[in-house]
């Protein structure tokens, strides 16, 4: 395990409130055990470690959010994400299989949500070869996790968002019974509706196969 990595841990854990812990956990539906830390000292806990001990180096960003991904308590795969967000900008492409082990490993929405909608955002704007090659991939997976990230990964793009695109991706995800994905429809409907809200509304009618939790989110800013 990398050095960075057990300082952290020994931080984390000198800072452990196991009364919290057992409500964290209920509150995931029992998927991941938890320290006890709330996000308010979490990010605290963030701060002052990196003030002490910097980024992680761009070279060891791979080791280093893979063992915090390895480690058992929920706090640690947040600490990996914000550490990999902090970096997002200077990442090189091959990192993007990183970011796939966390995609599909330990998957939860927690996780899955922060990476696609800011780590694999950037990146593939930054890298339009690796958008390509794993959007290609993603948006056909078996796992559905990839797939909910084909769906969100343009959350922030905002008057970027290649609305076209997203109703493709969306098509090929009608049908699905999984609530994973008909949120995500939902979410990025709804979300680039903030943006521009007449071709949402549109879509929404046109789409008669919309899933009616996706129907439900998709206009729940804008209206019928």
């Amino acid at each position: 395990m990398q050095p960075y990595v057990l300082s952290l841990k020994t931080l984390f854990k000198q800072n452990a409130n196991p009364a919290q812990a057992g409500p964290m956990k209920k509150y995931m539906r029992d998927q991941f055990d938890y320290l006890g830390i709330k996000t308010p000292l979490r990010v605290a806990l963030q701060n002052e470690f990196i003030k002490e001990n910097g980024l992680p180096p761009l070279d060891e960003l791979d080791s280093i959010s893979r063992d915090l991904w390895g480690l058992p308590q929920r706090e640690f795969q947040y600490t990996a994400t914000s550490l990999i967000g902090r970096l997002e900008n200077k990442l090189e492409p091959e990192f993007i299989t990183t970011l796939e082990y966390l995609l599909v490993t330990k998957s939860w929405w927690d996780t899955v949500d922060t990476i696609a909608g800011n780590a694999v955002g950037t990146h593939f704007k930054r890298f339009p070869k690796v958008r390509e090659k794993y959007l290609k991939k993603w948006r056909k997976a078996d796992n559905f996790w990839l797939r909910r990230t084909a769906l969100l990964f343009q959350l922030g793009y905002k008057k970027d968002t290649d609305f076209d695109l997203l109703c493709e991706i969306i098509h090929e995800n009608l049908g699905s019974d999984e609530f994973f994905i008909n949120k995500a429809i939902g979410w990025a409907l709804r979300q680039y509706a903030w943006t521009d809200p007449k071709p949402v509304k549109k879509f929404v009618k046109a789409t008669k196969e919309l899933h009616p939790l996706s129907r439900r989110e998709a206009l729940k800013n804008i209206g019928d």
